[in-house]
């Protein structure tokens, strides 16, 4: 090699490296804690601790109001109640530092700042609603802010609280992915009126697609929430699986109640007996939106805003 193709050699070298460290890059994250204040402050200084820090708690997804009377005595009971304090102790025992998630967030949020700019969650909150039992809205968002109820995470103090396979999603390492999925979901655009199955699974799969793309580090059973064991399952039985779907005829039913015990959270899928992994449409709305950007060439912006799921599954022509 001569010394000119040695410098090209080292300049390409050098490029790369630099273009790794700005993917690497992190977004400032930091958790605007509400637990602590409400918990942590005596109940004769609530109300003008919470007026004082109006500016960092002031959203609708909180929904303060430190200047009624009646909602601050409200609060009150709540923040005294012995379980709800238990709650709240045995939460902070495992959460009082989430650097880890924070900076965990922070990747992925700089690179969903990559592919979709106009995604941009500068302000986060944590809260204990000790409703934990409410698996569904451990984390709420609109399309720039977001909202966890940290206590969801910490069902692991009260045995029995929530089913088995809920607790087991219920951990640390799944506050990141279940965050950046509530964002990708305040951000898709869902068909008007009653939806198919089909559109539930490719709303999903959109999900699961951007989780893919901002969280590449992590496990794929994290991602989809399985078990090793369900998603080898998975995998072995995508074939089946489609193929059930499509001689039972529920790709395009719009009767919830026909197929809602294949998308619903659950510790199998019944029709497919013990061991099968659960939400198995959700897992071929991945294949299928994975395979519609391969052929369509579509931004993540475009990929959000098509509710045409059966534009998607033509384009994508996926088959198992």
């Amino acid at each position: 090699m001569n010394l000119k193709h040695r410098a090209i050699g080292v300049v390409m070298t050098l490029l790369a490296l630099f273009f790794s460290a700005c993917s690497d890059k992190a977004t400032d994250v930091k958790f605007s804690r509400l637990e602590h204040l409400l918990f942590e402050t005596p109940a004769e200084r609530l109300s003008a601790e919470l007026t004082a820090k109006g500016a960092e708690f002031d959203t609708p997804l909180l929904n303060l109001h430190p200047d009624d009377p009646q909602y601050m005595q409200m609060l009150a009971e709540f923040v005294s109640d012995p379980m709800v304090r238990r709650i709240y102790e045995a939460t902070d025992s495992i959460y009082s530092d989430l650097h880890d998630v924070e900076l965990q967030l922070g990747k992925a949020l700089a690179k969903a700042a990559q592919i979709y700019p106009e995604m941009r969650y500068e302000r986060l909150y944590t809260l204990v609603t000790a409703d934990i039992d409410d698996y569904q809205n451990r984390v709420f968002c609109n399309e720039n802010e977001l909202a966890l109820s940290i206590d969801h995470y910490a069902v692991g103090c009260f045995p029995g609280a929530v089913p088995a396979y809920i607790e087991r999603l219920s951990k640390r390492e799944y506050i990141a992915p279940d965050c950046m999925a509530a964002m990708a979901r305040a951000h898709i655009a869902m068909p008007d009126g009653d939806m198919t199955l089909l559109d539930y699974a490719i709303a999903e799969g959109k999900t699961l697609y951007f989780l893919e793309e901002t969280m590449p580090g992590i496990d794929d059973t994290l991602r989809l929430r399985y078990t090793g064991e369900q998603l080898d399952w998975m995998r072995e039985n995508t074939a089946n699986v489609w193929g059930w779907l499509l001689q039972q005829k529920l790709l395009y039913s719009k009767d919830l109640s026909q197929f809602h015990n294949l998308i619903d959270e659950a510790p199998k899928t019944n029709a497919f007996g013990e061991g099968s992994a659960p939400r198995t449409p959700f897992y071929i709305g991945l294949q299928i939106v994975r395979q519609y950007m391969k052929k369509s060439g579509a931004s993540m912006q475009e990929l959000f805003a098509e509710t045409d799921s059966q534009k998607i599954l033509t384009t994508a022509a996926w088959r198992p």
